[in-house]
């Protein structure tokens, strides 16, 4: 059974979403995710709308979709690649004041299998007014980096 399995029971280590520089073929994921994870499939935030951001998206609750990753710890690695995940994401805490992204617990959905919960990096609060007032949305719910093909790429 594979850790990703809908049907698997919760446990204490909660399987990753990610949708940015995290994607298989993004920056990040080379950087911080090869070898660290035992299974990776695509999958949907439901209830969220993604923002573009400096070099890297935001998702914030709202009325949308956001396609991504549902990735799981490789095993013995879990709390490695939290605290990995939480520094890259600048998270220090619940409701930290200077958290750009808070990590918090959704239903993610695997398309045609159902939903697992997972731990998702939203947008901070402050983070989220800035967007409402005058972020730009990424119509379809789908994050690339915006560089040229074959270009360097930039975290």
């Amino acid at each position: 059974m594979s850790t990703l399995d809908p049907a698997s029971p919760p446990t204490g280590e909660l399987p990753f979403f990610v949708y940015g520089t995290l994607l298989p073929g993004e920056p990040n994921h080379d950087l911080f995710l090869r070898g660290r994870t035992s299974g990776e499939r695509a999958a949907v935030l439901p209830r969220a709308l993604l923002y573009d951001g400096p070099g890297y998206p935001y998702a914030i609750d709202g009325h949308g979709r956001v396609h991504g990753t549902l990735l799981a710890a490789a095993p013995g690695v879990y709390e490695e690649l939290l605290g990995l995940l939480d520094h890259l994401e600048e998270y220090l805490g619940p409701g930290h004041p200077r958290n750009l992204y808070e990590r918090v617990v959704r239903e993610i959905e695997l398309p045609g299998e159902g939903t697992v919960r997972a731990w998702v990096y939203l947008a901070a609060a402050a983070v989220t007014r800035s967007l409402r007032t005058g972020g730009s949305v990424i119509d379809g719910g789908r994050w690339v980096t915006r560089r040229p093909p074959g270009g360097p790429r930039t975290p």
